[in-house]
């Protein structure tokens, strides 16, 4: 499949090799919208994303569209991602990464996810104790910072 290639040849890149590429798109800067979305047992959904640099596993969320208000640019990713709506969303963070801004809502699920995106390895549930192993330490920070601010 020509985007499972796309994606090794992009985790491949090196840092500034992928850097380089996203800016000749995104000339100034890059503003995402990712979620900490929760089901009714507490649990959070991770997706294994294709063009994720590192394991894959992380966040649900992407870029925004020129004019798209971030809320909107989140569940629009869900939407498409996933198939699910979202409820209770609200902006809880945000946070400058070099020439990245990258706002982080929580919100609650409803229905049951599935793979709706050829960018979608797979997804999945977890409990805050038994998320992937693979999932980045600022992920897993940013996670429980949002669910367990009082750790």
């Amino acid at each position: 499949m020509v985007l499972d290639l796309i994606g090794r040849i992009w985790k491949r890149l090196p840092r500034k090799g992928r850097r380089w590429l996203t800016r000749r798109f995104q000339t100034q800067f890059t503003v995402s919208a990712a979620g900490v979305i929760t089901n009714e047992r507490g649990e959070v959904l991770l997706l294994d994303h294709l063009l994720r640099p590192t394991s894959g596993w992380g966040l649900p969320g992407g870029f925004l569209d020129a004019g798209e208000q971030p809320e909107a640019g989140l569940r629009r990713e869900i939407l498409e991602e996933t198939g699910i709506e979202l409820k209770d969303v609200s902006l809880v963070r945000a946070r400058t990464l070099q020439r990245h801004i990258e706002m982080i809502f929580v919100g609650k699920a409803v229905g049951e996810p599935v793979v709706s995106s050829l960018e979608i390895k797979r997804l999945g549930w977890f409990e805050l104790e038994k998320m992937p192993n693979e999932l980045t330490a600022d992920q897993r920070h940013l996670i429980l910072s949002v669910l367990r601010p009082d750790r």
